[in-house]
């Protein structure tokens, strides 16, 4: 008799959890082992010498276990991300607040109680893998919910704009950014002529300009920025409604951002600072944290927004339609192999799930062949799912068979569908109604290649976000134009550019035109060229808040790392005090001193050195402490690269509390020490004095932790004086 026929199993949910995706990767996942052998396990014996003839002899081509070591060796690299090729990535987990049945049927917004698996890989977007982590360059934020119902990505930015409307310019955008091909120079910068002359011509970029030359394009960290999934996607609820959405990632700490000459200098001191930060925080315990929030426009009102939000050029003001806050993110586990699971992983926008569906947003549209495409390059094939980092926690079946690097054993006869040859009866997906539906949305004929008349707009929303920013703000972004304009060689090149920043504000062409050697703004000069649409939204509002990044909720100092600069003499009881204020309130507090090893307090007790000058500067850390001792104060005033740290850190804004004699490390800087300071006779915004004797109550560390909490003194005197 034939064997009974087994029935065929249907899909299972798996228990939902952050543990999912773990328990699934310790499958793949080998440690250290005593014996050695070959990928086929055979044990080596010799893993020092290859097989020769003769001991002084020619080495053998029959040498299996050399041929096999090098031509892994000589395959270990795949092709880089043509962009975001600089990642770092970590695991953690998403949860709702609240079920969002209302909007969506997708079951990961839906209950509080479950959390779902989730790999981020935060990266640059220019710059090659080996370029560094600080340069002025968008940020991508990617996220994978590893869902009860397949894997979802929602793939953004840190910053909420795009350069272009149109994904048919990508490949343009990017040739013009990356080094120009005949000295393949500059690596990870668009300071220079091919990149701004392609913007020049492409006035849709301008928004997404003032954007990058803002402090957004330098954050202090990758746990210090928020994410943006830039598109507009739309919410399906189970009865079929569809609503527009726009997602946002708030930071728990704070949105705060480097000065361009930090930048640089961390740049060349340590190239991997985001990369170290988010590896450390994470191995340290202080998991980074971001809170989940939806713009919500109803389906058919979205015209009343005033723009057309299909265009990736603009964002919805939070000041119009806030943001909703529904759940969050934790970041909470290191990868266990960085090539393995941070450059293997692949995100695409068009991995979704049920309650989720696309916009017509041509960018967005263009995406969805795109990531495809670069996947099948860049891991070697269609079956890039099977790697365990990208595969989802839920069950997985179709008819897809074989190609490269295939790790699934298809059982049966069967490849196709429909069919009875599985399991005796007709299996046929045909028009069911279960599992991803696509919005049935009203096409209007007829087929075109053309811009919507809706995208016309190229300068309201950058104009809006200038007159958003800070005083502060505005210099930098002033500043940063600039610098950038004073790299490009053409002159013809600079002058587009400030004619078309004279349609977002006439006040802010001038004064980046002013030092560049080029004519005034002229915005009919723009206004004549190709590609200049001469149409203009009236913005719904002024200002908006949300888009500065001064004023906003501070994150208080976790995190934060603090430098206690000293040396042989230091007094032991301010310094205590304060660092165990500044721990127990979760700064990381590291001692620096003229050398390693250990330096000896006023009263002869030892304290363990964390750095020296030479080896970590100021531009490592968010404020500085000085102690008192008149003998540390002495021997750190007469050294040079302390007194360049303490004017550095000024330079940048950061908080400087000196205690006692410690404030003679401030005389560079114009301030007097008398015998009796008082906290109170601040000098400038984040420098504080403070009286020894008044450091046990612990006000000077109140006071210290909210001065660093502001982030940066943007209001401190003389910085452009300062000689560091």
């Amino acid at each position: 008799m034939p064997p009974p026929k087994r029935k065929a199993a249907g899909p299972t949910r798996p228990a939902d959890g952050a543990r999912d995706k773990q328990t699934q990767l310790d499958a793949f996942t080998a440690g250290s082992a005593n014996v050695l052998t070959t990928n086929q396990g055979l044990q080596i014996p010799d893993n020092h010498n290859s097989l020769k003839g003769g001991v002084r002899g020619p080495t053998l081509l029959e040498d299996f276990i050399l041929r096999e070591k090098i031509t892994h060796f000589d395959h270990e690299r795949i092709p880089e991300r043509v962009v975001h090729a600089r990642g770092s990535g970590a695991h953690g987990y998403f949860k709702p607040y609240k079920s969002m049945v209302q909007y969506t049927s997708a079951a990961f917004l839906q209950d509080p109680a479950i959390e779902t698996p989730v790999f981020v890989r935060f990266s640059t977007v220019a710059g090659s893998r080996g370029s560094a982590d600080t340069v002025r360059d968008a940020r991508g934020f990617a996220v994978k919910f590893y869902t009860a119902e397949g894997n979802y990505d929602l793939v953004g930015n840190n910053i909420p704009v795009f350069f272009i409307q149109d994904a048919i310019k990508f490949p343009d955008l990017i040739h013009a950014v990356k080094p120009e091909p005949h000295h393949e120079m500059p690596q990870a910068a668009s300071a220079h002529d091919t990149f701004w002359d392609f913007v020049s011509l492409m006035p849709e970029s301008t928004h997404m300009l003032m954007w990058t030359m803002s402090d957004r394009a330098l954050p202090r960290s990758f746990r210090m920025m928020e994410g943006f999934g830039v598109h507009a996607f739309r919410f399906i609820n189970a009865r079929g409604d569809s609503h527009f959405v726009k997602f946002h990632w708030k930071p728990k700490l704070g949105v705060h951002g480097l000065m361009w000459d930090e930048a640089q200098k961390i740049a060349g001191k340590d190239p991997d600072f985001h990369r170290r930060d988010l590896w450390e925080a994470i191995e340290s315990g202080h998991f980074p944290e971001w809170e989940l929030g939806v713009q919500i426009v109803d389906d058919g009102q979205e015209s009343e927004l005033g723009f057309d939000i299909l265009d990736a050029t603009k964002l919805i003001p939070e000041e119009q339609v806030p943001v909703q806050i529904i759940g969050k993110l934790v970041l909470n586990r290191n990868p266990d192999n960085f090539f393995a699971e941070t450059e293997q992983v692949a995100f695409h926008p068009g991995h979704l799930v049920p309650g989720i569906d696309f916009s017509n947003d041509p960018l967005l549209q263009g995406r969805l062949f795109s990531y495809t495409d670069t996947q099948l390059s860049r891991l070697g094939g269609a079956n890039f799912h099977e790697i365990p980092i990208n595969r989802g926690v839920c069950p997985m079946h179709n008819f897809q068979r074989d190609g490269m690097h295939r790790q699934t054993i298809s059982k049966g006869r069967v490849a196709y569908e429909p069919n009875t040859l599985g399991n005796g009866a007709e299996y046929r997906v045909d028009g069911a109604a279960q599992g991803f539906q696509s919005y049935p949305e009203q096409l209007e004929p007829p087929k075109i290649r053309r811009r919507s008349p809706s995208f016309d707009d190229h300068f309201s929303q950058a104009t809006l976000f200038w007159n958003s920013q800070s005083a502060a703000e505005k210099d930098h972004i002033v500043s940063a134009f600039r610098f950038e304009l004073s790299k490009v060689d053409v002159p013809e090149i600079r002058q587009r550019i400030v004619d078309n920043l004279a349609h977002v504000d006439l006040k802010l062409a001038s004064r980046i035109a002013a030092p560049l050697g080029i004519a005034a703004p002229d915005p009919k000069a723009a206004a004549g060229r190709l590609g200049f649409r001469d149409y203009r939204i009236t913005n719904k509002v002024d200002e908006d808040a949300a888009l500065r990044m001064t004023g906003g909720p501070g994150g208080g100092v976790k995190t934060r790392k603090v430098a206690i600069l000293v040396a042989d003499g230091v007094e032991a009881a301010p310094l205590r005090r304060i660092q165990h204020d500044l721990t127990e309130a979760g700064a990381l507090c590291k001692l620096v001193a003229p050398h390693l090893g250990t330096v000896s307090t006023a009263s002869g007790r030892q304290l363990a050195v964390d750095h020296t000058f030479a080896n970590m500067p100021s531009v490592m850390f968010d404020a500085v402490l000085i102690p008192g001792g008149a003998l540390s104060a002495a021997t750190l005033s007469g050294l040079g690269e302390a007194v360049h740290f303490v004017l550095e850190a000024y330079k940048h804004c950061k908080t400087i509390c000196a205690v006692n004699d410690g404030a003679q490390l401030l005389g560079t800087l114009g301030f007097g020490h008398g015998k009796d300071p008082e906290l109170v006779a601040v000098p400038t915004a984040g420098v504080l004095i403070a009286d020894g004797r008044k450091v046990l109550d612990g006000q000077v560390s109140q006071d210290f932790m909210a001065a660093i909490a502001l982030h940066r003194h943007w209001d401190r005197l003389n910085i452009d004086a300062i000689p560091a």
